[in-house]
């Protein structure tokens, strides 16, 4: 029987999570200025299921997807929103026992197709691509537990995280590729705790400020690395 509980107590991420998500700067500013929402993704082919995806911080990685969107999709602007996340209850495809939930799923998923002469669909590459981009068949496998557990009257699964090994080995022989990630699926927005607009980095501590005396014997500061033009 399937479960989105457990006898253990550790089915929910304790803390918050940041989430990047890859999309249009108009679509980026209107969300963080509370005149929309993100819509949740109802695609067949959705790697987790359908919900609000994320890339688990992982900036760079979400502004790479929305510069270089996958189909015919075209972005005149990249830009990247950042989200505040909590899990909730988690089906975290990282976690044994919920890998064991979907093995249940895909189990009765099958079944069922034998006893009405159907077939399942398949995972599929893309022309440019090795790593199964149309995730027909995970999907309908992860939307099947939730599927159980509303026919069940079980408490719902609040988002779907997993790890995913795709691009290229990084050097010969290698055990790492350059685009591995862990992507969230957020399906009930009251996880979504807010969004913002990523901020850069800047230097700190600060550059040591020295005071020095200028010909007309006023004092002023400078930041050290002027120091060594100032004395030469």
């Amino acid at each position: 029987m399937l479960t989105s509980e457990s006898k253990f107590i550790y089915t929910s991420d304790p803390g918050l999570v940041l989430g990047f998500h890859g999309c249009e700067e108009s679509v980026r500013d209107a969300v963080v200025s509370g005149n929309m929402m993100l819509k949740a993704s109802t695609n067949k082919y959705d790697w987790l299921g359908h919900g609000f995806y994320f890339w688990q911080n992982n900036y760079d990685r979400a502004l790479d997807f929305a510069a270089n969107p996958p189909g015919k999709r075209e972005v005149k602007k990249p830009a990247v929103l950042g989200a505040i996340l909590s899990l909730g209850s988690c089906l975290d495809l990282m976690d044994k026992k919920h890998i064991n939930t979907l093995e249940f799923s895909y189990k009765s998923l099958e079944e069922s197709a034998i006893s009405e002469s159907k077939k399942l669909p398949n995972n599929k590459n893309t022309k440019n691509s090795n790593d199964h981009i149309l995730r027909e068949l995970d999907c309908q496998v992860i939307e099947n537990v939730h599927k159980i557990l509303k026919a069940t009257n079980t408490p719902p699964f609040d988002s779907t995280r997993g790890v995913f090994i795709e691009g290229s080995p990084i050097y010969e022989n290698a055990g790492f590729h350059e685009k591995t990630h862990i992507q969230i699926c957020v399906r009930n927005p009251n996880c979504i705790k807010g969004f913002f607009i990523p901020r850069e980095e800047v230097q700190w501590p600060e550059p040591e400020k020295l005071h020095f005396i200028i010909p007309d014997n006023t004092v002023q500061e400078t930041p050290a690395y002027y120091t060594s033009y100032l004395t030469q």
